[in-house]
């Protein structure tokens, strides 16, 4: 009755937007069954107006007449509206805006699978573009993320899935105990199955690539116009093309300018030998384009002291800021950095085999910098004076075991690399194999390779370089096999090739630049076996994924 005329009364304005916001929560939950059926509303005014009441007229004069009695009659309750196994679904669950940094960003939601605006898209003003955590967006909203960690959990091999079954309970037990971070998602997943699992997860077992599209941040960036600039779900890429040129110096440090609410030290780059700055601050406030921004401070590195300086991007930061805090390590441990410097395991024969790479000063500096990466650089870092001292502590027991560690790893890595050059020259009649042999190898050993390698990949090159050993052994007995496994990479190899020459910096792209390393083993030396699945198909779908992020 009440729908059948257009009623100025409150009550109809009411409850047409509680009808309006609900469908916009279907929209938003990807769900078309959250709003009753037009039954049930049905149902719900003719529970309240008399039978006898046919017209309009008839109608305003009973209402006014009852509503005196009781205002709220014919106001519908979102209970009224919503079905029973829908509740959870809240604007909490889908908000209309992130905070990120003490900005608010604005959500639209699109439910149009296969469409390129499927999903959440996150609308980033130019101004502020360096200001957004591509790691927390990953997270998604509430109401999206335990759908996002159940697929994530379903792509993973079935030996690992196993151990996470049920995988809706271990999804939403997930979503409860660890709250959005800039912790990067799979990072994050992967340590919550340590802790409540006592397994590891390698990053590469997650196929990120069979993820649905809505399940991926999409990003609007906009002039301060509100016009379009750009819109991909490769935040990244995104930044690199378009982040406004802010008045930054190179070495980080903040203009005149930017300098309100940003700490006097980092102003005038007071040069630190140890922790004596009091508690160390993460970010830093100013003003820019009209609001309240975040810039992110870090401790620099350089060479026989440390500074405090600002930057634009948390990612540029952090990168300072690990550095920087592994130098005070070893000003602080300076008695043990010299006690590791005249002892380090083999470190006389390693450097004859390091010479293509580099002198034996950079052989040691390097082993040092991972050896203080994994004593003293674990999440979280020291933030005051205190838990810097705590963890100078722990740490002077552990640096000669871990060094020791490390330089027996370098040492094997260097006799597969030694032991390989020398058959090389064998197999000149092979040019095409002999040229992607020697690619494959300055990526894997290129420049700084032992402090630039994560340590996580830096235990398999002994087994990637073994691998060319193995390879080389079965091209001088049957030739066209290799040409075949060569031509089944060769696509991927060039894709990824174009990728890098592209500038594409994204983690995702080098993650697929160890993939490969994964798939030759897998195609070349199938007997030394991979950690996790890997097959041409797979890549193919992951650089699929790459190209559409």
């Amino acid at each position: 009755m009440a729908g059948e005329f257009n009623t100025q009364a409150p009550f109809f304005a009411h409850n047409q937007k509680l009808i309006h916001d609900i469908e916009a929560l279907e929209h938003k939950a990807r769900r078309p069954d959250v709003l009753v059926d037009d039954e049930l509303i049905y149902a719900f005014y003719d529970s309240r107006i008399p039978p006898h009441i046919h017209n309009g007229a008839a109608f305003e004069s009973w209402r006014k007449e009852a509503e005196r009695d009781k205002p709220k009659l014919l106001f519908l309750q979102r209970d009224d509206l919503m079905r029973h196994e829908a509740a959870g679904i809240t604007t909490d669950q889908f908000p209309p805006q992130l905070l990120m940094n003490n900005v608010s960003y604005a959500l639209a939601y699109n439910f149009s699978p296969g469409k390129s605006d499927d999903g959440v898209t996150l609308t980033v003003p130019q101004a502020l573009i360096n200001q957004v955590s591509a790691a927390r967006c990953e997270y998604l909203v509430p109401g999206l993320l335990a759908e996002k960690v159940t697929q994530l959990v379903k792509t993973l091999p079935q030996k690992l899935r196993r151990n996470l079954v049920p995988v809706p309970e271990f999804s939403a037990a997930f979503c409860r105990d660890v709250p959005p971070s800039d912790v990067p998602l799979l990072q994050a997943l992967a340590r919550y199955i340590r802790a409540q699992k006592q397994f590891d997860v390698p990053l590469d077992a997650f196929r990120l690539e069979q993820l649905p599209l809505h399940l991926l941040m999409n990003f609007h960036v906009v002039d301060e116009h509100g016009r379009q600039l750009g819109v991909s779900r490769n935040f990244v890429q995104l930044r690199a093309e378009l982040a406004p040129k802010q008045s930054v110096s190179p070495t980080g440090s903040l203009s005149p300018r930017e300098r309100v609410g940003v700490r006097e030290d980092t102003m005038n780059m007071v040069r630190h030998t140890s922790w004596d700055f009091g508690e160390f601050k993460e970010t830093s406030e100013l003003s820019r384009a009209g609001q309240t921004v975040t810039v992110f401070n870090a401790l620099a590195d350089e060479g026989d002291a440390v500074t405090l300086r600002a930057f634009d991007t948390r990612e540029e930061a952090q990168a300072a800021h690990r550095k920087g805090l592994a130098r005070l390590f070893m000003l602080a441990l300076k008695e043990q950095v010299k006690f590791l410097e005249k002892n380090l395991p083999g470190l006389q024969a390693m450097s004859m085999q390091f010479l293509p790479f580099g002198s034996a000063q950079n052989l040691q500096r390097q082993i040092l910098s991972v050896t203080f990466d994994r004593c003293c650089l674990m999440e979280p870092w020291p933030a005051s004076e205190p838990e810097f001292a705590a963890r100078c502590k722990d740490a002077k027991s552990r640096l000669t075991l871990v060094a020791q560690e490390i330089a027996r790893l370098v040492g094997a890595v260097l006799a597969e690399y030694h032991a390989l050059q020398k058959s090389l020259p064998g197999f000149k009649a092979h040019a095409q194999a002999l040229q992607d042999i020697r690619s494959q190898c300055e990526w894997l050993l290129g420049k700084e390779w032992i402090a630039r390698t994560p340590y996580e990949r830096l235990q398999h090159l002994p087994r990637y370089l073994k691998a060319i050993t193995v390879r080389l052994e079965k091209l001088r007995a049957n030739a066209p096999r290799d040409a075949q496994c060569m031509a089944q990479m060769q696509p991927l190899l060039q894709a990824w090739q174009r990728l890098m020459q592209q500038g594409e910096a994204d983690a995702r792209v080098t993650d697929f630049g160890w993939m490969l390393q994964e798939l030759r083993v897998s195609l070349f030396a199938q007997e030394l076996k991979t950690p996790v699945i890997v097959s041409v198909k797979r890549l193919e779908k992951m650089l699929a994924a790459l190209k559409s992020w």
